[in-house]
């Protein structure tokens, strides 16, 4: 299989400098979507052969759905298969560890292991064979190029750089597959150690979650004497979290710190990143089309439905060219919104922006909402509010038919005199945006603890004294 899947390949510094001057880092991103589909079809095929011999996993999912790997032919034949769970993959974790039962590929033949993040209960292990693990160096490579890195640019890594979290080691190696050079602080160094590399260094580049970094520019004066804006930062990468395609965060990170900003979105089931937003800053593309096969889920009927201007969906991802924790119409989660399927740059991959999580959505008296869309309407109250909200979700499940509960820090220095009328304001603003029934209650600035290398929980099950 390795030989005919054209997996990634290791790239000398040179190589990698060859690129500077290109529009892609690989030509996949802007070729044609019926040449695009030919490649994906090929590889759909090779990858069912592949598990039809290695994956006792599927073999038993598919038995049991009634359906043969061999009738799997094309991207449409995909709805024939039933679709992979994360409750099924924490199953066969359990069942057979480390890997699971789901782990394709010999014992012998695996190099490295990554634990995702942001689970219940220990975390999901998935294993790579050497060829896996290039496959992600170059999945990543092509995002942040699209992000605007080059090779030879200085880093600045802002993501925790614990070795089992996908945002850290892999994010270093992928830098390093692309000819850039990683500056391996990590959000865990703390942001005064962060602050005087970057200082030390002057990056071209940092990468990391959209409130931290932010919250790493609003210390720099404090820890550095100088605002981030001076450090020399042409490029702020963010990810892991909402945020970075949210206008009014995107403004204050691009302010705070004087460079534009590009977001990136992935995980650790299927890669390290693999969505990536360009110049035009206008969505993020999908720049691996040659190594996901992404389906677009419609919710409410249940349907597939195409990826136009507009779609709204969840994503379902079946990897091509996996070998040892492959996974097959996968459930993501991410709930996204098609922001366009052409771009300037020439990029043929749909251009998305990630409104929530299908597992963070509440449903409020029918109405779906989503905290981070939420958050992006308290953040554009700014200097009203301090931009720092926590839903109160005292309700069984995702479902209420009250009105839902959410804590807003009053912007510094505004009089708690006024909370009436600012309450008002803030429940009024979601309304209109959001078309849902809020009851805001006011606390004082910075009640809530500082964002900082994890991702921030919006939703809290209980709040004591409530306002």
């Amino acid at each position: 299989m390795e030989n005919d899947m054209q997996f990634g390949m290791r790239f000398r510094r040179q190589d990698a400098a060859d690129k500077i001057n290109d529009r892609f880092w690989h030509t996949i991103e802007g070729t044609p979507l019926d040449e695009v589909r030919r490649i994906q079809e090929e590889r759909l095929r090779d990858q069912m052969a592949y598990l039809k011999a290695n994956s006792t996993f599927y073999q038993e999912k598919f038995a049991e759905a009634g359906v043969d790997f061999d009738d799997i032919r094309t991207i449409e034949d995909l709805q024939k298969l039933p679709y992979t769970y994360k409750t099924e993959i924490r199953e066969s974790l359990a069942a057979e560890p480390p890997f699971g039962k789901h782990r394709a590929a010999p014992m012998s033949d695996i190099i490295q292991m990554q634990a995702s993040s942001g689970t219940t209960g220990s975390p999901s292990y998935v294993a790579l064979t050497e060829s896996d693990a290039e496959m992600w160096h170059e999945m990543t490579a092509r995002c942040f190029f699209a992000n605007g890195v080059r090779p030879g640019d200085m880093v600045l890594h802002a993501f925790s750089l614990a070795k089992g979290f996908v945002g850290g080691i892999p994010v270093m190696q992928g830098l390093q597959y692309m000819g850039a050079i990683d500056v391996p602080v990590g959000a865990d160094g703390g942001a005064e150690r962060l602050l005087r590399a970057c200082a030390d260094t002057r990056p071209r580049c940092i990468v990391g979650a959209p409130n931290f970094v932010l919250h790493l520019a609003e210390k720099a004066p404090e820890v550095l004497g100088c605002k981030a804006s001076e450090l020399g930062v042409e490029q702020v990468i963010v990810g892991g979290e909402p945020g970075g395609g949210i206008p009014a965060i995107r403004a204050k990170i691009e302010a705070a710190w004087g460079a534009k900003c590009t977001e990136m979105l992935g995980g650790t089931d299927l890669g390290v990143t693999y969505w990536a937003e360009c110049d035009e800053q206008s969505g993020m593309h999908m720049v691996n089309m040659d190594y996901i096969i992404t389906e677009l889920l419609d919710p409410d009927s249940g349907r597939i439905i195409p990826w136009e201007k507009g779609a709204e969906g969840e994503m379902i991802y079946t990897a091509i060219g996996r070998q040892a924790s492959p996974l097959v119409r996968f459930r993501s989660g991410d709930y996204i919104e098609v922001i366009d399927t052409e771009c300037a740059c020439g990029r043929t991959g749909p251009k998305i922006r990630c409104t929530g999580r299908t597992d963070d959505m509440l449903i409020v008296r029918g109405a779906n909402v989503f905290p981070s869309a939420i958050n992006s309407v308290i953040t554009e109250m700014v200097p009203d509010t301090n931009g720092v909200m926590r839903i109160v979700a005292d309700f069984e499940g995702h479902t209420t038919q009250g009105a839902l509960t959410v804590i807003v820090e009053r912007g510094p220095g505004r009089d708690p005199a006024d909370d009436a009328a600012l309450k008002k304001k803030i429940e009024q603003r979601l309304r209109d945006a959001l078309v849902f029934k809020a009851d805001v209650h006011l606390v004082a600035a910075d009640t809530f603890e500082k964002p900082g290398a994890a991702k921030v929980a919006f939703v809290l099950r209980e709040y004591p004294n409530l306002p």
